[in-house]
């Protein structure tokens, strides 16, 4: 540690050896990011790429702290339209869930009935052929338009979560089998099992390590997609799990996929002549 060069701004803190390790495995994961939610939606998402995205472009921090926040939760709704306004916009979906909003991309509804893979272009378009419906800019003021705003508000919320692996599969399990792993308690219900833990923390100290050093990019890109290839793994077994109904590998694996998706915020966000790596210790 002595020789490491100093402009290397640490912030993997890791605990002492004398710590025990079941101890250190009861931390759990916060993450916290800017993310408006925008009931015009149309406008922030008609540019935006198709596919499911790995990785938010905001920068994340990565807390293994007793505290969980919400950044990879978000799939509650902040208003949702009253039932005396539905018959006002003709066509609306039906928002009883999240799949009973998107009936041409999902059918049958949620697994079992279902694959937990989803189409992002058919849901992408789907999403935006509501969103033309809903606009609140083609509604004049008043209750209408009110609810307009909040059903719009209501598909994109839905459409988001719908899209990523990960914010999907949290869903599933928090509304079709109580299993909410995004919850304050969640550090002792649901932690992350050794084998990842350990993976975790040797790819924090090989950042630390090389983090200011000339091959420092090259180490970072081939951590890069060390990262994305456990990503596509984890996204792999847990729709496995999910479509199987083996909902305890399901939560397993949803654990294991909110780790990786962190430490590859922390990885994406590395810039070239930059040596602060966003992958926090918490106490």
């Amino acid at each position: 540690m002595a020789g490491r060069p100093q402009s290397l701004v640490r912030q993997i803190r890791c605990p002492a050896t004398a710590r025990s390790f079941a101890s250190y495995s009861r931390s759990s994961l916060s993450l916290s990011a800017k993310n408006p939610r925008d009931a015009c939606a149309p406008c922030q998402y008609r540019m935006q790429p198709t596919q499911t995205s790995t990785f938010a472009p905001n920068s994340l921090e990565l807390s293994l702290s007793p505290i969980f926040n919400r950044r990879y939760a978000s799939t509650k709704t902040p208003s949702e339209p009253s039932d005396s306004a539905e018959t006002n916009i003709t066509g609306a979906p039906d928002i009883t869930n999240y799949y009973t909003i998107f009936t041409r991309t999902i059918p049958t509804g949620p697994p079992p009935a279902s694959a937990f893979g989803i189409s992002a272009s058919d849901l992408r378009r789907e999403f935006l052929q509501l969103q033309n419906l809903v606009h609140p800019d083609k509604y004049p003021a008043g209750e209408i338009k009110q609810h307009a705003e909040a059903l719009s508000a209501r598909i994109n919320e839905a459409y988001r979560t719908l899209l990523d692996p990960l914010q999907r599969a949290q869903y599933l399990l928090r509304e079709w089998h109580g299993i909410d792993v995004t919850a304050e308690d969640a550090s002792t219900k649901h932690a992350l099992d050794a084998e990842t833990l350990m993976e975790v923390m040797e790819v924090q100290e090989t950042i630390e390590e090389v983090g200011a050093s000339p091959e420092a990019e090259g180490e970072i890109n081939s951590l890069k997609e060390e990262n994305k290839s456990r990503i596509e793994a984890c996204v792999k077994s847990l729709g496995a799990a999910i479509d199987r109904g083996d909902i305890e590998m399901a939560r397993q694996e949803c654990v294991r996929l909110r780790f990786w998706y962190s430490v590859g915020e922390g990885l994406h966000e590395w810039q070239p002549g930059h040596t602060e790596i966003r992958l926090v210790h918490g106490h």
